[in-house]
């Protein structure tokens, strides 16, 4: 994977809560701290996003876009 943002961290996927268009996502980072993202239900599927499992926080600017290996 590569990607312009520098800021990626490796975080756990502690929650995830679905709405009807949207759902919101919140990453835990190894020192405790979270970061909480709002992402489309259909990028959850995709991405295969699931509570307990690993993703990757992407920070550029003013998003935070989450990604997967």
């Amino acid at each position: 994977m590569k990607v312009s943002a520098r800021n990626l961290l490796k975080c756990k996927v502690v929650k995830i809560e679905p709405g009807a268009v949207n759902s919101v996502v919140t990453l835990k980072l190894s020192d405790g701290q979270e970061i909480v993202s709002v992402i489309t239900c259909s990028s959850v599927e995709r991405l295969g996003l699931k509570e307990g499992g690993e993703a990757m926080a992407m920070i550029k600017a003013s998003n935070v876009m989450i990604a997967v290996e």
